[in-house]
């Protein structure tokens, strides 16, 4: 431990520079229920800052690292999560642009500003901070958790959102200018889902007023790519799921104008929604993880110059189910992490926006729990039933 004063994490003031004692939701196995305990976590060092977290809401992402599913990225024991928001309750030696009692959301691709690629305006990525689902430990190869017996607890995604406490990067915290808790519980949902489809949107494919969308996979990714085109002036907004719970009003609301259920049909649905938009949409984002649909994404834009954005979440080793002379159709595929957002620089701007009302945030969150009921949050999000469950704590 880094000092031998322990402090209890239900009073912010007097924690500074001390070891603090909180719960949290601790993952022990592969799929194993997450248990809710007593752990210890220490000061931030150097370009560290130290939150307490006030809302927290569960991502695919996190469903996934929980259940293991890729067998290189598993430690454990592990606290998870990396959409959340809160207070900051110190910060280390360095961090200038954050101070105590600042509010923030957390980002799991972060923004150091001073690498190669924070400098290049055509990328998001970062060579300090970026996202790297191997990553377990802090920067200096220690973590900052551990149990009361002083046993490591591994962190997750930059981030570690699941817990009362949680030391970051200062390059994966952002500040934002929110007086309220209510607008900062909304904002968190800029962490990961809503921001990566907004941005693939706004950002990748740069959706222009009166163009032909088409989404496959309507969670919350897929459905802020909707509200991302819908703010955009799309005129054709079409999507596709297997889950007829998915066509909703809700769905509506957010801007798919048509649905495509491809257990309902005969034909490919990229076949569908060539005839449906006289050759092929502008843009197509895959947002499932699966390469069948990647494949329908692809061939359902138009030839010359559509754009296929690949958001989905693919096991390894795959490889992209396209040869090679198919692009020479004029159709054209990238991915995007984060919605192409920079984060500590441009997600101030976006959250202004949310503020104003440009993109509806409320829609995303369809249930909210206290943070002891996050097994039951996790059964919502394997049920199909919620976009965002919302934890507080």
């Amino acid at each position: 431990m880094a000092t031998s004063e322990v402090a209890n994490g239900n009073h912010l003031s007097g924690t500074k520079g001390k070891t603090i004692t909180c719960k949290a939701a601790v993952a022990h196995g592969p799929g194993e229920p997450f248990v809710v305990e007593q752990i210890l976590v220490q000061p931030p060092q150097k370009m560290e800052v130290r939150i307490k977290i006030l809302y927290t809401s569960i991502c695919h992402t996190d469903l996934s690292g929980w259940k293991g599913e890729c067998e290189p990225q598993r430690a454990y024991p592990r606290i998870f999560g990396h959409e959340a928001s809160g207070i900051v309750e110190s910060v280390g030696e360095g961090v200038n642009d954050m101070k105590e009692n600042d509010k923030v959301v957390l980002i799991f691709n972060g923004e150091c500003g001073e690498c190669k690629c924070c400098m290049c305006k055509k990328t998001n990525m970062c060579e300090k901070s970026g996202v790297d689902p191997m990553k377990k430990l802090m920067c200096d190869g220690t973590s900052r958790f551990s149990s009361i017996d002083g046993k490591p607890i591994f962190h997750f995604l930059n981030t570690s959102t699941f817990t009362e406490y949680t030391v970051v990067d200062s390059a994966c915290a952002v500040k934002l200018n929110t007086e309220d808790n209510l607008s900062l519980k909304k904002l968190t949902l800029l962490s990961c889902g809503v921001s990566t489809g907004i941005g693939a949107a706004w950002n990748n494919a740069n959706v222009h007023a009166g163009s032909s969308v088409a989404i496959f996979g309507l969670g919350a990714v897929g459905l802020a790519v909707a509200e991302g085109a819908r703010a955009r002036g799309a005129s054709k907004i079409i999507g596709v799921d297997i889950n007829p719970d998915k066509f909703n009003n809700t769905a509506e609301t957010m801007g798919i104008t048509e649905f495509i259920n491809p257990k309902d049909e005969e034909k490919p649905v990229y076949e569908i929604i060539r005839e449906m938009t006289d050759g092929g949409v502008d843009y197509s984002f895959e947002c499932t993880g699966n390469l069948n649909v990647l494949r329908d994404s692809f061939l359902s834009v138009h030839e010359g110059w559509g754009l296929t954005v690949l958001l989905g979440i693919h096991g390894s080793p795959k490889l992209l189910p396209i040869h090679p002379m198919e692009l020479f159709d004029g159709r054209r595929i990238e991915g995007s992490v984060f919605g192409g957002f920079k984060g500590k620089s441009q997600l101030p701007n976006l959250a202004t926006e949310c503020m104003k009302g440009a993109i509806k945030l409320d829609n995303f969150i369809t249930h909210e729990l206290p943070f002891d009921e996050i097994n039951q949050a996790f059964n919502l999000l394997i049920a199909g039933k919620s976009l965002r469950c919302v934890l507080t704590l």
